[in-house]
């Protein structure tokens, strides 16, 4: 479910590179900042993909614990990807709608939120069923 979505920013990120207000409303700077932000998504569409292609070709008709461990981790390493590329488009978009440096401020606010949602708040779901387990 998560990958179509990460295909259609990939391909909305490329896009915008043809657009003609591409190369007038961002500096060089920018669209370099723009490319990070593709390879980004591009290297969390990788990770995403992995472990189906890991188990197509290690075996496709067994779901073992070693493949559900490297599943998870590979799906858990494209989050930072993806969140980054995201914030860092954010950045560029809000920079050329608002026009001043605060956007830079919301972009890490969105950062944060990312981090909160994805990385924090289920570290803290399973430190509360781990407790209740022990106690």
């Amino acid at each position: 479910m998560v990958l179509p979505g990460i295909q259609a920013l990939f391909g909305f990120q490329l896009i915008a590179v043809f657009n003609q207000g591409f190369g007038e409303k961002l500096s060089s700077a920018e669209q370099t900042l723009h490319l990070g932000a593709i390879a980004l998504v591009a290297v969390a569409v990788a990770l995403v993909m992995a472990p189906a292609a890991y188990h197509r070709q290690s075996g496709a008709r067994i779901v073992t614990e070693h493949f559900l461990q490297i599943s998870t981790r590979v799906l858990l390493w494209s989050m930072l990807p993806l969140a980054l590329g995201i914030c860092i488009d954010f950045y560029l978009i809000a920079r050329i709608i608002v026009g001043t440096s605060a956007v830079a401020f919301l972009a890490v606010v969105l950062l944060a939120v990312f981090i909160l949602l994805w990385f924090a708040l289920p570290r803290v779901e399973s430190l509360k069923r781990l407790i209740a387990r022990s106690g």
